[in-house]
């Protein structure tokens, strides 16, 4: 299999090209600044559709899993919203499988978790804005795209590990989330791309756990003292806030569908708060 990665040096993309390599796969991981560690590198600015164009008609990959993303700032909108429009109408037209990623922040928190794919998508925050436009321009330019949603990501030296030993913020104890080990998620995506299914997917970790939680175990994973986080209620939620409360995803339909099973933080971690 012919495998493109956008966003091949990423926290998610490079794992899905490291597996991808393991597996034997050819794979192309794509660039804009960071040299991808895994696969053969291509330069790559997915909101520039014409370059988007050449690239995927030059390579012809079977399937394109498209992590490339931006959390905030200028470039957010831009790369997400018009990235993926360009990615997915190029990944149409060479004929290449389309696996986009997506997130539980196209739900606002407020709706009675857990989210099932057919919950009516609700973002409050702006990233959450953007990716639910991207999963719609995607779903028109690519009909037969599968746009898996997930939610936190961890299991190597990322923000979540970084923020669990900080000792200097309030970690909420009623924002919910579905914490999820890279390299579980990565393998599912690849198990994914030998599928047929298309449409939103959920794909996340089964256990639903607040932040405080979460970082209390990987504080204990990392050595530390878990009472050393420290916990409290958001002190707001809704529009504006730059939170939202429960976005727990219910991922039943993807479980019974893959063969590598999603572990629970606590499970995975090892350890208990």
């Amino acid at each position: 299999m012919k495998l493109l990665v956008t966003g091949g040096a990423g926290y998610l993309g490079s794992e899905v090209c490291r597996q991808a390599v393991e597996r034997g796969f050819e794979v192309l991981a794509t660039r804009f600044h960071t040299p991808p560690p895994y696969g053969m590198p291509i330069h790559l600015d997915v909101r520039d559709h014409a370059e988007v164009q050449r690239v995927l008609m030059r390579h012809g990959p079977d399937v394109v899993v498209h992590t490339a993303y931006v959390q905030g700032g200028p470039a957010m909108a831009e790369t997400i919203v018009r990235g993926s429009r360009a990615v997915a109408a190029a990944a149409h037209r060479s004929g290449s499988r389309l696996v986009h990623l997506s997130t539980d922040l196209v739900f606002d928190g407020e709706q009675g978790a857990p989210y099932a794919e057919a919950a009516e998508p609700r973002p409050l925050l702006d990233y959450g804005a953007a990716k639910l436009e991207a999963e719609c321009l995607v779903t028109q330019a690519h009909p037969g795209a599968l746009v898996v949603r997930t939610s936190l990501l961890y299991g190597k030296p990322g923000p979540q590990e970084a923020l669990a030993l900080r000792d200097d913020v309030e970690l909420y104890t009623d924002e919910i989330r579905c914490p999820t080990l890279v390299d579980e998620l990565a393998a599912a995506l690849l198990e994914l791309a030998e599928l047929d299914v298309f449409g939103p997917l959920h794909v996340a970790a089964p256990d639903a756990i607040s932040r405080y939680e979460f970082a209390r175990l990987l504080r204990a994973a990392a050595g530390g003292d878990p009472d050393g986080v420290h916990g409290a209620p958001s002190p707001r939620y809704g529009s504006g806030s730059g939170r939202v409360r429960n976005v727990a995803l219910d991922s039943s339909k993807a479980a019974g569908l893959l063969p590598t099973k999603l572990r629970g933080a606590a499970a995975a971690i090892g350890l208990s708060a």
